[in-house]
């Protein structure tokens, strides 16, 4: 008995020798370097604000029903870059893919080296009208008041178009020379899925046998306040995205009056099948939230270090953990949510008809079709019938040593070194999905500052930007595209 004591003694001592070790031994500093000697950019901090604010003026707002589509509004917003950045309108080659999106090309003095992309959106999601006396500006008043930018498309992604549109019109003002090609590509429904802007711009460089060296496109921030054990503001780089797909149920019954119902109305039915997927969240898995944990671990205090580097034991004690959090959970395992339902068009009728739509959110490593067919063998009822509405499978992930992502980091770094760096994979949909044809480095990234008081009003009431964060941005934009214009690997 004590022979068995000493034994089990002995072997929890050993694994603690081994947890604590491999919590200090396996983080070591993975920051890169800043980028050295960053100058300062005289930039025409008024001019660019209020330009910035006539750009939140135009109303381009994409809508799911896409009869409400504004075209003037698109046809404006072009003629408003054409007159405020003159340098660009003139130097630039612009071409108009499928209407209304926009591709800027500045050739390069060496047609050997792949260019660059960095790209945006100029569609902005619509307001509730009646949410409108909600805010405390116009929301496509562009007012600014008090060192804020408020309107719609603020953030997003108005932010990130007219950040470029400006950091180019300096460096032109400059007489710059690039080495290497630049192109700007600004879609025009990106809040819709993309599909007629930058998916068609993709096919475009497709097309014309274009390849890039990287892609930049919105995504990521930093996130100040907001990393658990962290003090030090975070810049997460997206370096893939998750999947998405409706999946519509549907079930079809006889009808008739609620008096002489059925054991089970088309509502019932679908009910059930709506539960029994909910009941079976898919399984939660780490492998795409620990570059991220690797990339911060050597700062993150030991009992995350401790738990991160001995999966191989505490795993299932990390995914319960995470589970529990609301903004952890969506990042280990693909999402469920019921989002839509509709049946009977009156209380006394049975329904002929019922429906609802579930959303996922796919991690990669599922697809589509596998998430299609596991809500099946869920449901196991052949009265329901499941249909993909509209699905898009999850980006392949992009390395986080290429030359791309070392140049965004190390210019998030050279303008503030106490920014740490770790890349991620972006929960939601942008248009980088469909560029991944051509470049196998797509990253996601906005100089942005977020914290947890300012992330709600993304897509919400009363959008605003801070004027110094915007000015920040252009700076640097302006620091990256010369950089990135270079021949150099990296700083």
């Amino acid at each position: 008995m004590k022979k068995a004591l000493f034994t089990t003694f002995l072997a929890v001592v050993v694994i603690a020798a081994v947890l604590i070790y491999r919590a200090g031994a396996t983080f070591e500093d993975r920051q890169l370097e800043p980028a050295a000697g960053l100058t300062t950019v005289a930039i025409d901090e008024s001019l660019a604000i209020e330009r910035f604010a006539g750009a939140l003026r135009i109303p381009t707002v994409s809508f799911d029903d896409r009869s409400n589509f504004d075209a003037a509004a698109f046809r404006d917003f072009k003629s408003f870059l054409e007159a405020s950045y003159p340098l660009v309108d003139s130097r630039a080659q612009l071409t108009v893919i499928n209407d209304y999106s926009l591709v800027y090309h500045l050739p390069g003095s060496d047609p050997s080296l792949k260019p660059v992309l960095f790209m945006g959106h100029m569609d902005v999601v619509p307001i509730e009208e009646i949410t409108r006396s909600e805010w405390s500006y116009p929301p496509f008043g562009g007012t600014v008041a008090d060192g804020i930018i408020w309107g719609r498309g603020s953030v997003d992604d108005k932010f990130t178009v007219i950040a470029l549109m400006e950091a180019m019109e300096q460096l032109l003002s400059e007489n710059i020379q690039p080495e290497r090609s630049i192109y700007l590509a600004f879609g025009h429904d990106e809040e819709v899925g993309g599909k007629d802007g930058a998916a068609k711009v993709a096919e475009y460089f497709e097309q014309k046998g274009i390849t890039f060296d990287y892609v930049m496109d919105e995504g990521g921030a930093v996130l100040e306040g907001m990393m658990e054990g962290l003090d030090r503001p975070v810049a997460i780089i997206g370096v893939s995205e998750k999947g998405y797909v409706n999946l519509v149920l549907t079930v079809k019954a006889p009808g008739g009056h609620s008096s002489q119902p059925p054991r089970q109305t088309a509502v019932g039915i679908l009910s059930r099948a709506i539960v029994a997927v909910e009941d079976s969240p898919f399984p939660a898995r780490l492998d795409y939230i620990y570059p991220t944990f690797e990339a911060l671990g050597a700062e993150m205090p030991f009992s995350n270090r401790l738990a991160m580097a001995n999966l191989w034991l505490l795993s299932p004690l990390v995914k319960s953990v995470m589970l529990k959090n609301k903004d952890d959970a969506p990042g280990i395992r693909t999402t469920t949510a019921a989002t839509m339902v509709s049946g009977s068009p009156k209380s006394n009728i049975l329904p002929t008809r019922a429906t609802a739509v579930i959303n996922f959110r796919i991690l990669p490593g599922d697809s589509v079709e596998s998430v299609t067919n596991r809500v099946i063998e869920l449901i196991d009822d052949e009265r329901v019938t499941v249909t993909a509405e509209y699905g898009v499978n999850p980006s392949p992930v992009s390395p986080t040593d290429s030359r791309g992502f070392e140049l965004i980091a190390q210019t998030i770094r050279g303008m503030d070194d106490s920014i740490l760096v770790a890349p991620y994979m972006v929960r939601g949909g942008t248009d980088a999905k469909y560029f991944y044809s051509v470049s196998p480095n797509v990253y996601r990234f906005m100089m942005l500052r977020i914290d947890p008081t300012t992330i709600g009003y993304l897509h919400g009431i009363d959008e605003h930007v801070a004027a110094e964060d915007y000015l920040e941005a252009i700076r640097f934009y302006y620091h990256l595209i010369h950089l990135s214009i270079s021949n150099r690997k990296s700083l």
